[in-house]
């Protein structure tokens, strides 16, 4: 082959070689659940791990591939610490302050509530050990999430301190986790990331207030209109409809209340944007608060909408079910029996089928007119011999009649 046809070609060098570099070493205090979920994320990620605790020997399982050491001894082999244990238990720290001069120490801890303590653990970390570089970051991640790595994309780490360096070695690792790195400035704001793992669902908040005081407020609207007025004006007692029927009249008004909500903040937006000529101006704090919890006031707007149309299956199924405890035919008979009986309970159920009840005919042809429709003759009824009964209905086909005695429950009193 001749010299211009040969390729060029590049040296390699084989996987494991001394070509690539030793991995780094990192250094965990702490021997929990945090402390081994994190080692176990490092190891996978190609770091080497050692834990330093005040039993070498009996501190428990971890991950294979780990070495323990005293925490001196640990400090001294590795120049970024991650230090995964409470602050009551910091004391020790200040005994290595020699060991860990010059070297970046992540604390991780969080408190069990807020204002606990009068400064940060990051800040007292950093007073205990003036020599050593603090940096508040892997705080807001559990020991669950730090096991099996980012989830979605979403997931941040937060991190704080004074040196930049250091906080660049810290972003590095989190980075070869696979987090996604937010840097909040200087070490006076590790009190507010200590504080985010103790916020439940911030921005449910402002959503799940209106949620609650617009239902209160339209429950007990229709409270009052509804039953309570129609209580004092016309002595109706309809309170039996409070659990469903009334619930079912606040859950479409809130969930409509919601929904508009849901959209109102970018149609405000929009019109500020045009007033002003630009979109590239920051919105007043108000709005842009309203702006990021649309998604929470939308999907509270569907769990009013499906609690409307559950409800709303309910319904037909509760009156269906209704009857009246007092009356005998209810019990015995069924529905129709007790209609034509004269149940007022039934005959509310069955107004909507009247035209069955007309279509219905006598052997004379004559239509049957139903109870509720058809007039007394108190003269026919004074003219009725002792014992004779009450024709109520077409009951059991054309030509024979139902006949109730004078004394049956269902037959009013002339």
């Amino acid at each position: 082959m001749s010299k211009e046809m040969e390729p060029e070609g590049m040296s390699l060098c084989p996987l494991g070689t001394a070509a690539n570099p030793e991995p780094e070493l990192l250094c965990i205090f702490g021997t929990g659940d945090l402390g081994r979920s994190l080692g176990k994320r490092l190891l996978q990620t190609g770091y080497r791990v050692v834990y330093g605790s005040r039993r070498p020997h009996s501190c428990g399982p971890l991950p294979l591939g780990t070495q323990v050491m005293s925490h001196a001894e640990a400090a001294k082999s590795a120049s970024l610490v991650f230090t995964c244990i409470h602050r009551e238990h910091y004391d020790f720290l200040e005994t290595l302050a020699p060991h860990l001069k010059g070297k970046v120490l992540v604390d991780v801890s969080n408190n069990l509530k807020k204002n606990l303590y009068p400064e940060a653990n990051a800040e007292y970390l950093q007073r205990l050990i003036p020599g050593a570089h603090v940096v508040k970051a892997f705080n807001t991640l559990s020991a669950w999430a730090l096991q099996n790595g980012p989830l979605d994309a979403s997931r941040q780490v937060y991190l704080c301190g004074n040196s930049a360096e250091a906080k660049q070695s810290v972003a590095e690792v989190a980075t070869k986790l696979g987090f996604t790195v937010l840097d909040r400035g200087s070490l006076s704001a590790a009190r507010e990331l200590e504080d985010f793992p103790l916020q439940l669902f911030p921005e449910w908040r402002l959503p799940l207030r209106l949620a609650i005081g617009l239902t209160a407020f339209v429950f007990f609207y229709v409270l009052i209109r509804d039953v309570i007025y129609a209580y004092v004006e016309q002595g109706k007692d309809i309170s039996f409809r409070i659990m469903v029927s009334l619930a079912n009249k606040v859950f479409p008004i809130v969930s409509l209340i919601m929904l508009s909500l849901c959209y109102l903040p970018g149609v405000i937006a929009a019109f500020l944007q045009l007033y002003r000529g630009t979109k590239y101006k920051c919105f007043p704090d108000w709005l842009d608060r309203w702006m990021l919890c649309r998604k929470q006031l939308g999907l509270l707007a569907l769990c009013f909408a499906s609690l409307h149309v559950l409800y709303t299956l309910i319904i037909p199924i509760r009156w269906g079910m209704r009857e009246d405890p007092l009356c005998r035919l209810c019990r015995e008979r069924g529905k129709l029996a007790h209609t034509l009986a004269g149940c007022e309970t039934a005959i509310n159920m069955t107004r909507s089928s009247e035209h069955w009840l007309k279509s219905r005919k006598r052997t004379d042809g004559k239509s049957i007119r139903p109870t509720w429709d058809q007039p007394r003759n108190l003269q026919e009824d004074q003219e009725k011999p002792p014992g004779a009964g009450t024709i109520v209905g077409d009951k059991n086909g054309p030509g024979k009649k139902t006949i109730l005695s004078p004394g049956h429950p269902n037959i009013p009193e002339a």
